[in-house]
């Protein structure tokens, strides 16, 4: 059931962060959901080492779509997504 939530959320996660970053219109569903996790898992990451910790599930949520948005400039900038 964990990993069932962890792409449902992932996915949410991917999309909302596609649209803040304008390439929804590039991403797939998978990639939607890859860009997620991997995403979240960054900005959590990130978080901890700059010695935050996202107390709460809304700035959990903050945090994995800041990360998820790093991600997408990442990719950015290495030409996997073009910015419309």
């Amino acid at each position: 059931m964990g990993w069932i939530m962890t792409i449902i959320v992932g996915g949410i996660v991917g999309w909302l962060a596609s649209i803040l970053m304008k390439t929804n219109a590039q991403m797939g569903l998978l990639a939607n959901i890859l860009v997620g996790i991997i995403g979240s898992a960054i900005g959590f990451w990130i978080a901890g080492m700059l010695g935050l910790a996202a107390m709460g599930g809304f700035a959990r949520f903050i945090v994995a779509i800041a990360g998820a948005a790093l991600l997408i400039l990442i990719l950015q900038k290495l030409g996997v997504f073009k910015k419309s």
